[in-house]
């Protein structure tokens, strides 16, 4: 189709037609061309019923602004958008005023790369760079995504471990209970769950000697009954909010940075730096092992998958089989 046949201030892009006019971001058309519907809706953009609002300039500032108004946004998981805010204001700050259509592949990797002392940062600024700059796509403000197929830098991962037992004993000498920060720990290791869980959970959840949690992640509903490290816990905490682990004012739950920071200063405290608090998921599920708890009765407490239980245990579990191979070897010989 000639751009000739097309109206005014309409283009035909590779992802479908938009209406574009200096001055305004753009929107595309919902309907085909040359259908009824696709006339009452160019008309109803005309006589202004439909008009998206007038922006200044095409820029990154804008396009953050605009994206987070989509639902491409809207249906992040809450912990996800935090995440997300973080890399969308870097952007604004080092690139606000630009515009996102001048951006160049090069441009992609130097940026990665300006961070490649922090891998973690410029592989995960580099994955919200490549679904902003897919919105902007999407908007008919360029026709390519210029972050799509940039590799992220290779890092050597630490494997996370569980907290070994005698620091989880110095860790709850150090906060005593009625603290928040010993509720968090006793919370993560006596249910097992995502701290992001933990932080969501109310009084009104405990029921019949259990705490029933809706996994944020999987959707999966638990009933995991309460240990009693986790009752002394929960005895002795206050009960001012719904929640059960509040802010400092008790007017709302704890946010995962105020967890995360309280936490991390404990760590510090008693030289545990390399333990962070989703090593306590890790505490439950090889606690259970431990136990002698099949693979299915710690799924039951933890809601993982049969791999990410296999996951969470491979060292203990090798180290549970290599002390009863030996004990085997032992016995067979005189």
């Amino acid at each position: 189709m000639a751009k000739r046949e097309l109206p005014k201030h309409v283009y035909r892009q590779r992802n479908g037609l938009y209406f574009q006019r200096r001055g305004w971001p753009s929107l595309k058309f919902q309907n085909d061309f040359g259908t009824p519907e696709f006339w009452a809706e160019y008309a109803s953009i005309l006589n202004g019923e439909s008009k998206p609002s007038r922006v200044s300039t095409r820029s990154f500032r804008a396009l953050v602004a605009n994206y987070r108004k989509s639902p491409r946004y809207r249906r992040l998981k809450p912990r996800t958008a935090l995440d997300y805010d973080k890399y969308l204001d870097f952007f604004c700050d080092k690139m606000g005023d630009t515009n996102p259509a001048n951006m160049k592949r090069k441009d992609v990797i130097r940026l990665r790369d300006a961070n490649a002392e922090k891998a973690y940062f410029a592989n995960y600024s580099l994955r919200v760079l490549r679904v902003l700059m897919e919105h902007c796509v999407d908007l008919g403000w360029r026709e390519t995504n210029p972050a799509k197929g940039v590799p992220e830098l290779k890092t050597q991962k630490t494997e996370r471990e569980p907290w070994p037992r005698q620091l989880l004993d110095t860790y709850r000498a150090a906060c005593p209970i009625g603290t928040r920060e010993r509720l968090v720990m006793e919370l993560c290791v006596g249910t097992g769950q995502r701290i992001g869980d933990v932080l969501e959970m109310r009084w009104s959840d405990i029921q019949d000697g259990a705490i029933v949690v809706q996994q944020n992640k999987t959707n999966k509903v638990l009933w995991v009954p309460i240990l009693p490290e986790l009752q002394a816990a929960l005895d002795q905490a206050s009960r001012h909010s719904v929640f059960i682990l509040t802010n400092e004012r008790g007017t709302n739950r704890w946010s995962y940075r105020g967890a995360s920071q309280a936490v991390r200063k404990v760590r510090e405290q008693i030289g545990a730096v390399n333990y962070d608090i989703h090593s306590w998921r890790y505490n439950a599920a090889c606690e259970l092992l431990e136990a002698g708890c099949e693979d299915d009765l710690i799924a039951a407490v933890t809601g993982q998958s049969p791999a990410m239980v296999l996951h969470y245990t491979k060292k203990v579990r090798q180290k549970l089989r290599a002390i009863q191979a030996q004990n085997m070897r032992v016995g067979q010989n005189p």
